[in-house]
């Protein structure tokens, strides 16, 4: 099975795509917590340079609430990650996580419901990019 679903787009600027995604996110009812530029860290950390990539760790409130009040130890699963990949110029990647594949390795049967709904909900985020 996945663990994502992704769309890649040609001739594009990398930081609009990143633009763009958090516009779909919040459309669809995610905040953007925490953004991640792997790019960056990866240099300043280990010298080393890597293609444009960044990290959007996405919340839905009400869906986390929900899924917090079904399994309380969820929160090591959130938020939800998305990322945006440039490993050619203007050839950009953008792929989110798919909760119905991680939320199996929880095996609790109320979080099925909530996974699918998120699920829905992400893959609409990256039909509207």
């Amino acid at each position: 099975m996945e663990y994502y679903f992704k769309k890649s787009f040609h001739n594009v600027d990398f930081d609009d795509m990143v633009k763009r995604t958090t516009t779909a996110l919040k459309t669809e009812g995610f905040g953007v917590l925490t953004e991640i530029d792997m790019k960056a860290t990866l240099k300043q950390k280990l010298d080393v340079d890597f293609h444009n990539y960044k990290i959007l760790g996405a919340c839905n409130p009400p869906f986390a609430y929900k899924a917090l009040l079904a399994e309380d130890k969820i929160g090591t699963m959130l938020p939800c990650n998305v990322i945006i990949q440039e490993k050619e110029k203007g050839n950009i990647e953008v792929a989110a996580v798919d909760p119905n594949a991680s939320m199996m390795a929880v095996g609790n049967k109320d979080l099925a419901e909530i996974a699918t709904e998120v699920t829905q909900k992400l893959k609409n985020v990256i039909a509207l990019l």
